[in-house]
């Protein structure tokens, strides 16, 4: 059994079942972890969304800011935006059940056998496993229960931005999703930089990527992650960056975690252009 984990997909659907071709995936006996970021802004969101759900216990996907954005979209639609491209989603026969299942998609998937850690974007310093997974069982508990709407309307903004263990109620869940699923720099305080989204060294001092933070009660994990796509290679221990770029023309890349790790890229043509952001 072959175990593949991939980045950011954002509904380039077409540039999935080419890379799933090259790796020759069986679904009889192959699993896929994703990154998240399944839909937006690339075209087929709607058949992406599908093809992973069919997928069943063969694939595992946590959420990304985007499949958040999209949940926001279905239960409050002035959150939609004119460059998303969710309405196939939200029009489609089927929406309910697809909302429902990325409902149930978790913030963290850890594998003790495998040694890996998948989240979308990042983990501030404060956070050892146990934390983060504590954390992203909050989370996903009301994504899943009946707060989700009323979280979900107020999800959005970059307050509080630094860890505190007595954070409560919508602002100690508003910080527990910025990590998951928007983080890329922070200070070595764990202060968060949301606002900074280009390659190391466009952010200001003293922000640093979330992994060089010395102080990262993370350390020792082995972790998968998506979200930033002008990252550029990263040569560090026990961090293994997947999203490079497929909506802007970059690459569609796979992860082969059983045995050692063995990286697959396919080029691909993008949906978008830098700058149309």
């Amino acid at each position: 059994m072959a175990v593949y984990a991939i980045g950011d997909i954002q509904g380039c659907f077409a540039e999935l079942q080419r890379l799933l071709e090259r790796l020759r995936f069986d679904p009889a006996d192959d699993r896929l972890w994703f990154a998240g970021d399944l839909v937006n802004r690339g075209p087929q969101s709607l058949e992406t969304l599908r093809f992973v759900r069919e997928l069943g216990d063969r694939a595992v996907s946590v959420l990304g800011n985007h499949d958040l954005h999209l949940l926001a979209g279905a239960y409050h639609t002035e959150h939609i935006k004119k460059k998303d491209t969710l309405h196939p989603i939200l029009e489609a026969p089927d929406r309910d059940e697809l909302i429902d299942w990325l409902r149930q998609r978790p913030l963290l998937h850890h594998d003790a056998e495998l040694g890996y850690t998948l989240i979308h974007a990042g983990l501030p310093p404060q956070w050892d496993l146990a934390t983060a997974q504590a954390c992203a069982r909050e989370m996903e508990a009301v994504l899943r229960g009946d707060a989700c709407s009323a979280f979900l309307e107020v999800m959005y903004g970059d307050r509080p931005d630094r860890w505190d263990a007595a954070l409560e109620g919508w602002d100690r869940l508003r910080f527990i999703t910025n990590c998951f699923t928007r983080l890329r720099y922070c200070t070595p305080d764990g202060t968060l930089g949301l606002a900074y989204k280009g390659p190391p060294g466009s952010q200001p001092p003293p922000y640093r990527p979330w992994f060089e933070i010395e102080e990262r009660r993370s350390r020792e994990l082995n972790i998968l992650f998506g979200h930033w796509s002008t990252l550029g290679r990263v040569r560090a221990p026990g961090v293994f960056p997947l999203d490079t770029g497929c909506l802007w023309g970059g690459e569609l890349t796979a992860l082969r975690l059983d045995g050692p790790p063995r990286w697959l890229q396919i080029d691909c043509p993008g949906a978008l252009r830098p700058g149309d952001d």
